[in-house]
């Protein structure tokens, strides 16, 4: 069987019709009719959980089924790792990657992308370093994406926004041809046709839209709003934060603006994901064809005061991700799966239907018997949890319907475990020699030793949050002050105890998350 992963960055799931009824950010339908259209032949998973947030550690995560937060931040491929490319090429299967997502090819970042057999990189999204002209690009783009009090066009720091300004400067607001959704999405269909004699292949088509900047063409630009796109007053790349204050405050006006962007993002990258569709259609690949669509995470439009991602709890809008499988021997074409799943989880499903070996000691658990057999007794079987969450920060819990959200206490260090000494606190930041590393082997998962060294912890909350997403899918209530949900709340803690001893945390976890348990030395 042949495999195609999609996966379509900061795509929210209740921006699609197929995913939920649940309205969030927006009071209008935002048009997805190649992805409701996939997913009357798919099977949709209601309950399915990101891990490690954000980017490449979701990513890590695809690649390698480790969840990866409790030990390391946004990093690279380890060499102990088993990749999903480096398995299926030792078994014969042809790899490829097609992504417009930079983070691959910045500091920090290696590994992911040398194990596939080809790659093709759509250059120029967000702050991929590539362009230096022009000096000035245009300044109306210029208004609408940087705070020019921060982010000078004159600055050479690698994460200045003008550099997406730079990036962009030649291309036609009205063709859409020009952008990156385009690109990609077109780019795999051309893929697919040139490599149908193949016996076997994996491809990745990982799309970096609906990440930021929301700089879309028309007809998308205007598709949701009255406003002119093009005013130098309103932006379309919202900095990350609270929305009533500091440099990521926004107006209604603004925030409104910010969501029609985002949802005509959206529609661009669907009817672009379309292509794709139609090029399995036309090749006739459905039947030996895998198909997965996924995200690595949403993106906040104001629920809660916040904008973004990173900095706030980590919410259903950002955890409950899109996730939507069509297997060819499964009986669940366009059915809803409503077992517990978690993002690691793809890896393992992977590698099965491939008939490649899964390696021991990960962390991924197959959905291959969700797929093909009784997904009633499949998912009593699956999963009692997911966890998820950011390294250096709260550890959340859910069990598909309660969510546990546990605040750290900054002053307590997170330990980094990796083979490199990595800048723990800093993304995108080159390795540096560090002085307090010890050495030695202090994972569970492999015999590999590497260096341990502490970083900061940071507070996204700093009270503990329960939450009933039946009752209350927005997460609006908390109920861990409530005497009535007593027993829940302990319940959750409970099994958060127990997520992390069945992955074999390290004990600092449970120092700065103030849960007192016996740990083994």
């Amino acid at each position: 069987m042949n495999v195609l992963l999609l996966s379509i960055d900061s795509l929210r799931r209740d921006f699609l019709s197929a995913h939920s009824e649940t309205p969030w950010a927006v009071d209008y339908d935002v048009e997805t009719d190649n992805l409701d259209r996939f997913a009357e032949r798919a099977a949709v998973f209601e309950r399915n959980y990101a891990g490690s947030l954000p980017c490449m550690p979701a990513r890590r995560e695809w690649h390698a089924g480790v969840q990866e937060f409790l030990w390391r931040p946004w990093g690279p491929i380890e060499p102990f790792d088993d990749t999903l490319p480096q398995l299926a090429r030792e078994n014969g299967i042809l790899t490829q990657l097609v992504t417009d997502h930079y983070h691959y090819f910045q500091h920090g970042a290696h590994g992911y992308y040398e194990d596939y057999n080809g790659f093709e990189f759509v250059r120029g999204h967000e702050n991929d370093a590539w362009k230096t002209a022009p000096r000035r690009p245009d300044e109306r783009l210029l208004e609408q994406t940087t705070d020019l009090g921060a982010d000078s066009p004159d600055a050479v720091h690698f994460l200045n926004r003008s550099q997406y300004a730079r990036n962009v400067d030649d291309f036609d607001e009205d063709d859409e041809g020009d952008f990156f959704a385009p690109r990609v999405f077109s780019r795999t269909a051309e893929w697919l046709e040139e490599n149908d004699d193949w016996e076997q292949w994996f491809c990745y088509v990982d799309s970096f839209d609906v990440h930021e900047p929301f700089h879309v063409p028309e007809p998308y630009a205007s598709m949701y709003t009255d406003e002119d796109p093009r005013d130098p007053d309103l932006p379309n790349w919202p900095y990350y934060g609270r929305i009533d204050g500091g440099q990521s405050e926004l107006t209604e006006r603004e925030l409104d603006f910010v969501r029609s962007q985002f949802a005509g993002k959206v529609t661009m990258v669907d009817r672009w994901f379309g292509r794709v569709l139609d090029r399995l259609d036309e090749l006739d690949a459905w039947e030996d064809t895998m198909v997965i669509v996924t995200s690595d995470h949403g993106f906040m439009l104001g629920e809660h005061g916040w904008i973004a991602k990173n900095e706030m709890a980590v919410y259903d809008i950002l955890a409950n991700t899109p996730l939507l499988i069509w297997h060819p021997d499964s009986p669940h074409t366009g059915e809803r799966v409503d077992a517990l799943t978690s993002a690691v989880d793809l890896y393992a499903t992977i590698l099965e239907a491939l008939e490649a070996p899964v390696p021991e000691n990960t962390h991924s658990r197959s959905l291959l018997p969700l797929l093909e057999g009784d997904t009633g007794v499949a998912a009593e079987e699956h999963r009692d949890w997911a966890l998820y969450g950011y390294w250096g920060s709260s550890v959340n819990v859910t069990d598909g319907r309660y969510t546990y959200m546990r605040p750290c206490d900054p002053d307590v260090p997170t330990d980094c475990h990796s083979t490199t000494m990595m800048n723990p606190n800093a993304w995108f930041v080159p390795t540096e020699p560090k002085t307090d590393a010890e050495s030695g082997a202090f994972l569970p998962h492999t015999e590999s030793p590497v260096w341990r060294f502490p970083g900061k912890s940071y507070a996204q909350h700093e009270d503990v949050r329960l939450y009933d997403t039946d009752d209350d899918p927005r997460q609006e209530t908390n109920l861990a002050g409530e005497a009535d949900f007593d027993e829940q709340k302990t319940r959750m803690r409970d099994l958060l105890v127990e997520a992390l001893e069945t992955l074999d945390a390290p004990d600092n976890q449970y120092d700065r998350l103030g849960l007192e348990v016996d740990v083994d030395d």
